[in-house]
């Protein structure tokens, strides 16, 4: 019963990083903005969602790839060096330019510098999801300015039937979840259920123990490029009578992706729909974009619900489904009506 308390604390701490990074989106939304970092030109143009999932693709065949040809390292770098990046975009927003060097804040640069020197040096589990947290609301507020209504809707309607596809069918989502898992890099967060987890012995030089490697196995949604896998539960060697109990685990893994892709939506919505603004100091908000939170939020909770039962699920199905069910009551709510909710 202990354990279990614990594995409903770690959903808890699970869903409180989901809410860090939309909410961390959302205040990021004017700054992004006024720096003129929206990423396309036309941010109302329906082939963008086209062309960036084009971008995943390509990502997830060449991180396949990757794998399979032992760049392992390759992978690493490219991850830590985004991360650097986004943290930079966030950082130069935040902290104040009291040192500068030229145009550039120097705060800033260090503070970059030191997420991706962190990610090196010590991958530890509490590194990895406070970079999270950062990386997963810069690109969020990133993509959010720049993807329309309809573009943003299109966008999460493709990863999830994507993500279905790759988990149930191909499979290849699994495979990319195994060989993520080892390089300890953002793409993933962890939320231990117990003080004593660490994610650094989980590594090929260190014996795993058989919950541990249970834990690693039932991971919940493990996200490469944008999309949501999940790793496969491995079967009890005690046999079919004394199988392990799903509940018994040392952490949950979910997806970087998974917050981000349905965050977008609500920075969309927060951003190029004029209706139902709320005040909030700090955050440029409205009723649908707080819809799609609370869409997000319950379909995280049916998803933890489904994977703690011990069979794998894509995730992005029900997350990017329960964002834009929200965010349409939310617009409607608001008195928008439906065809101009979905960017029409």
């Amino acid at each position: 019963m202990n354990h279990r308390i614990r594995v409903f604390g770690a959903v808890a701490v699970t869903v409180g990083i989901f809410l860090a990074v939309q909410i961390g989106a959302l205040a990021l939304i004017e700054p992004f903005y006024e720096s003129d970092l929206q990423a396309v030109d036309d941010p109302q143009n329906p082939t963008n969602s086209i062309l960036y999932f084009g971008i995943i693709l390509v990502a997830t065949a060449f991180m396949l790839a990757a794998f399979k040809y032992d760049l392992q390292l390759l992978i690493r770098a490219t991850i830590v060096a985004v991360s650097v990046m986004l943290a930079w975009f966030v950082f130069d927003e935040l902290l104040p330019q009291a040192m500068t060097v030229g145009s550039t804040n120097l705060l800033a640069a260090l503070a970059a510098l030191g997420v991706g020197a962190a990610l090196m040096l010590y991958p530890e589990w509490y590194v990895i999801d406070l970079s999270g947290i950062v990386m997963g609301a810069g690109a969020a507020a990133l993509f959010g300015i720049s993807f329309g209504l309809l573009p943003a809707l299109l966008l999460l309607a493709v990863l999830a039937v994507y993500d279905a596809i790759s988990v149930y069918g191909t499979e290849h989502m699994l495979d990319l979840a195994e060989g993520v898992m080892d390089l300890k890099i953002p793409v993933i967060l962890i939320v231990p259920t117990s003080l004593s987890y660490s994610y650094l012995e989980l590594g090929d030089e260190t014996p795993v123990s058989d919950d541990e490697a249970e834990s690693v196995e039932t991971a919940e949604s493990t996200e490469a490029t944008e999309g949501s896998d999940e790793a496969p539960p491995e079967a009890s060697d005690e046999g079919p009578d004394e199988a392990v109990d799903p509940l018994e685990r040392d952490a949950l893994y979910i997806g970087l992706g998974d917050a981000v892709i349905p965050t977008i939506l609500v920075v969309s919505a927060a951003f190029f729909l004029d209706a139902g603004h709320l005040e909030v100091p700090g955050l440029l908000v409205n009723l649908p974009a707080i819809g799609a939170i609370v869409g997000t939020t319950a379909g995280l909770l049916i998803l933890m619900y489904m994977v703690l039962k011990g069979r794998p699920h894509a995730g992005l199905p029900l997350l990017n489904g329960g964002a834009i069910g929200g965010y349409l009551i939310g617009a409607v709510a608001s008195g928008v009506s439906v065809l101009t909710a979905l960017g029409f």
